[in-house]
């Protein structure tokens, strides 16, 4: 079994985030805070890279757009590497850095 994990998830300028680095690891992760704290725009930002609808009327009040960036742990020789690499991309330590701008 080839397992992808996405190690690390930057948002910057997304609804209530500023600018916020969330670090994962393989396994369960649950997304936890208080009202307001920011929990539906991290589900959104995962959204977002994994290719879904952006809105811009997320983007930050007062900010020209909002950006969200992945650091994806992908096995060499996998499909996504072999592609990633046929279009020019380079991996970086064994990780495919994926960005998404709103």
């Amino acid at each position: 079994m080839v397992l992808s994990v996405l190690e690390e998830m930057r948002i910057r300028s997304l609804g209530v985030i500023d600018d916020a680095v969330v670090e994962l690891s393989p396994g369960f992760t649950a997304v936890t805070g208080e009202t307001g704290a920011g929990k539906t725009m991290v589900v959104t930002s995962l959204g977002l890279l994994l290719g879904g609808r952006a809105d811009p009327a997320l983007v930050r009040i007062g900010a020209g757009k909002a950006v969200v960036e992945g650091r994806v742990a992908v096995p060499s020789g996998t499909a996504a590497v072999v592609r990633a690499e046929e279009a020019g991309a380079e991996l970086d330590d064994g990780a495919l850095l994926i960005s998404r701008t709103v």
